[in-house]
């Protein structure tokens, strides 16, 4: 195993989740059932594999690690694929119920059968650059216009592979919640329609259908286990990912659900704060992590209620360890199979392998050899560049 791992300093907050009904009553089984059944019918749906580590699993002491590769989902190469599209038909579909005035189905917009109407109402959003991406293709294909606000860190080819989706991509000066407050500015002045991964007071129709979205690939990890996991630990960002897992692994498994563990990278920490404050707390972000689709200052209010209710731990790790476990994962090492992941994907991997180098906090996390770790991967390879640097050593953090 890379040395970074024991190098590494993790921090840990453990809280007692509140009791409530937030998993059931945020996002409901209805909020899920009706995402599947829409994206089950999309052209190129299949089921993202889930890779069973069992090499790492017993290099580590473990019963089982299980890996959601999310790699293959849409041609898109990341789990947002589940969400902005999703989201954006959803938008469209209540701008053309109020414009015509009677319901409005999703496969009738789908179909092209509003083609007019689609073409009259712009999409807009903040991205690092999954879900932006997942936007450009939903409108590309329900021919609405989609216009993507990116901040200065944004890689090119993540900024390229928007535009190739026909998207009109703007890049800011300043970090992802910056970009998040210039897309909703210039929403407002120009009657466009804002398709948010995260909710704020007054918004929360887009987020909640974006999150309902990211059901889509839990269920399908539900439906390959044989038995629940005991643990998850999950990619934080807004939350909206880590809130989505929560409440369906509620729903699935009940009182057998896994223990949620939130992790983030130290240098966008936005939900260990709220953790330590017990409310949903914004942090500065002063440095940009490699793990670009986490750096996130702002807290998602949505997917706070549901994990002040559900996560038991939240852990921060430094960027050192992204990269060995990136190569890790592609190399296949411990005999495993070879799986291509972007940074923001093995966030969880990496705190679960870091932590096991800290017996205290390993034994604290419950962990031991009857464990089974649930993990989501939440991309592929995004951008090839910067997957190609780490590979090679030449990007460190």
């Amino acid at each position: 195993m890379d040395e970074a791992f024991a190098q590494a300093k993790l921090t840990h907050v453990a809280v007692s989740p509140r009791k409530g009904e937030a998993a059931r009553t945020v996002l409901t089984r209805d909020d899920f059932t009706q995402a599947y059944d829409e994206i089950a019918q999309w052209e190129g749906y299949a089921p993202t594999p889930l890779v069973s580590l069992s090499g790492l699993a017993d290099e580590l002491g473990l019963a089982q690690i299980a890996y959601k590769d999310e790699g293959p989902r849409f041609g898109l190469g990341s789990f947002k694929a589940l969400g902005g599209a999703y989201a954006a038909l959803r938008v469209l579909q209540r701008e053309i119920a109020k414009r015509t005035g009677h319901d409005v189905a999703l496969a009738p917009i789908r179909n092209g059968e509003y083609a007019a109407q689609c073409k009259d109402i712009t999409l807009v959003s903040a991205t690092d650059g999954n879900h932006g991406r997942s936007l450009a293709w939903g409108c590309q294909r329900f021919g609405a216009p989609c216009r993507i606000y990116i901040h200065a860190e944004v890689s090119a080819g993540r900024a390229q592979a928007m535009r190739d989706l026909g998207a009109d991509v703007v890049r800011i000066e300043g970090d992802y919640d910056e970009s998040v407050a210039r897309a909703k500015a210039e929403a407002e002045v120009n009657g466009w329609f804002v398709v948010s991964d995260t909710s704020w007071p007054g918004y929360s129709a887009p987020p909640r259908d974006v999150m309902a979205g990211y059901g889509v690939m839990v269920r399908e990890a539900c439906e390959a286990l044989s038995q629940p996991p005991t643990h998850v630990f999950l990619q934080g960002g807004v939350g909206g990912l880590a809130a989505a897992v929560a409440a369906t692994l509620h729903q699935h498994w009940g009182e057998a659900r896994p223990r949620v563990v939130v992790v983030e990278p130290e240098w966008a920490a936005c939900l260990i704060e709220s953790a330590r404050r017990g409310t949903a707390t914004s942090v500065s972000i002063a440095d940009e992590t490699i793990m670009a689709g986490l750096s996130c200052g702002e807290p998602s209010q949505m997917a706070w209620e549901i994990l002040a209710q559900e996560a038991s731990d939240y852990l921060t790790i430094p960027d050192l360890i992204v990269a060995p476990t990136v190569r890790l994962l592609a190399r296949g090492d411990c005999g495993d199979p070879q799986v291509e992941a972007g940074e923001s994907a093995v966030a969880g991997l990496a705190a679960l392998i870091a932590a096991h180098e800290d017996p205290a906090l390993w034994r604290t996390l419950g962990l031991d050899a009857q464990s089974r770790v649930f993990l989501i991967g939440s991309e592929g390879v995004t951008d090839p560049v910067i997957f190609r640097e780490i590979m090679e050593g030449v990007r460190h953090g």
